[in-house]
């Protein structure tokens, strides 16, 4: 919108310009740079005297381009004012910085929906470290995003253009948290069309919206129901697990976390055991489990000399930047 403004604006007095100039050619006569130094000298109002002689018609045409162009230009000026009072070329200077950042992004998140669900993900995002991007079509929403300085695209996530500005091809896994189940399975849908290999977890109400989610193609579905009666039934019959789990999580540094470490092609940790890697010795991390490769198990508090093979994940509980740090030695 504002660039449509601006453009407004510098056709508006390259126009003046030219017809002013062709006008003091045609009328007295004059050659190309006499006309447009006389144009723009008369609707700048500077006060100079005319650089040649008028003719009655000149003077005539001079006067109806006092008016028309001085108004033109104050028309000009108060757009260019009321762009900067507004705050339009601010906001679209860091709309643009945003998109330029975005489009370097790879392996980041999409977070399509700024529901309370969407805020708990954004939330722990940030906790943690992860580079990711907010989709939302509401532009109030979208404002406290860009005022807290996290990276977003206004517009409908079931939208290709849309997803595509939120760098949807690169990125490692997308969010999907819209209100209404239905909208929820067309982002699946749209998003599995740009990106099939892109992890998705999404939110649904019932089980038949769950059902059909997976059958899109969202690799997760979190039912809120579902996991808010296992939380209450949690509540009442393991409330110390429940209290441990909620101070790891609701702390404001988020310093302790549950993560997961995937041994990749290239790592150095293929082929070595666990005690061998130096995990078991870091200070504040432990092996919670370990999920293997050729099964897909779950081998808890897995034994030392367990050797490690590509495709395996350690999953690890402890403070996050002990594990990030780990975890980025061995890529």
């Amino acid at each position: 919108m504002i660039f449509k403004r601006l453009l407004t604006v510098l056709v508006s007095l390259v126009a003046i310009i030219l017809a002013g100039s062709c006008g003091y050619m045609l009328i007295d006569g004059w050659n190309f740079f006499d006309s447009l130094y006389m144009t723009i000298i008369t609707i700048a109002s500077v006060g100079y005297g005319e650089i040649r002689p008028l003719t009655e018609n000149g003077r005539i045409f001079t006067m109806l381009l006092i008016l028309i162009g001085s108004g033109t230009l104050i028309y000009c000026f108060s757009i260019c004012t009321a762009i900067i009072v507004e705050g339009e070329l601010t906001d679209a200077l860091r709309r643009r910085k945003m998109k330029n950042e975005i489009s370097r992004l790879k392996n980041h998140f999409v977070v399509c929906g700024i529901s309370a669900t969407g805020h708990y993900i954004i939330d722990e995002l940030l906790k943690t470290g992860r580079k990711f991007v907010v989709v939302d079509k509401d532009p109030v929403r979208i404002k406290q995003m860009a005022d807290a300085n996290i990276l977003n695209v206004e517009g409908d996530a079931s939208h290709d253009a849309v997803l595509e500005a939120a760098n949807i091809r690169n990125a490692a896994g997308l969010f999907v948290a819209l209100h209404i189940d239905a909208d929820n399975l067309l982002v699946v849908v749209t998003a599995k069309g740009l990106n099939p290999t892109l992890k998705i977890i999404s939110k649904a109400i019932d089980e038949e919206s769950s059902r059909k989610l997976r059958q899109v193609g969202a690799d997760r579905v979190v039912m809120s129901n579902y996991i808010g009666g296992l939380r209450m039934t949690s509540e009442m019959i393991r409330p110390n697990v429940v209290s441990f789990l909620d101070t790891m999580l609701r702390d404001k540094s988020g310093a302790i976390r549950v993560e997961e470490i995937a041994i990749q092609k290239d790592s150095p940790l293929v082929g070595k055991n666990l005690c061998d890697t130096g995990i078991l010795d870091i200070e504040g991390v432990s092996v919670v489990a370990l999920v293997t490769s050729d099964t897909g198990s779950y081998i808890f508090n897995p034994p030392k000399d367990r050797i490690l093979a590509v495709n395996d994940v350690v999953i690890v509980m402890g403070i996050v930047d002990k594990i990030m740090k780990f975890t980025n030695m061995t890529l």
